[in-house]
């Protein structure tokens, strides 16, 4: 099932762009804040990784959103690039 609809935004892209330039946050500093290495937030931010529940918790603490929020942003990427793969899809099953 192929779509035409735009890629959403990544989670690491609107971290990068709505949250850590806007507060003059770098990638070190939320790093160390919310207890993981730099190099998780430095692959989410250029789309490396993706974000667990663990990470979405945090995210959501110090960033003042909900975990919902992030894991919603990723679910909505996932199931785009799932869409837009070569995945074969079962038909409907009919009674």
């Amino acid at each position: 099932m192929k779509t035409n609809k735009r890629k959403p935004t990544t989670p690491g892209e609107i971290l990068d762009h709505e949250f850590m330039k806007p507060m003059g946050l770098t990638q070190k500093a939320l790093a160390v804040h919310i207890g993981v290495d730099i190099k998780v937030i430095n692959r989410l931010i250029n789309g490396k990784t993706s974000i667990s529940s663990e990470l979405a918790l945090k995210l959501g603490a110090a960033l003042g959103t909900s975990a919902e929020f992030w894991l919603k942003a990723q679910n909505e990427l996932d199931l785009f690039e799932l869409r837009n793969s070569k995945i074969e899809l079962p038909s409907r099953i009919t009674s």
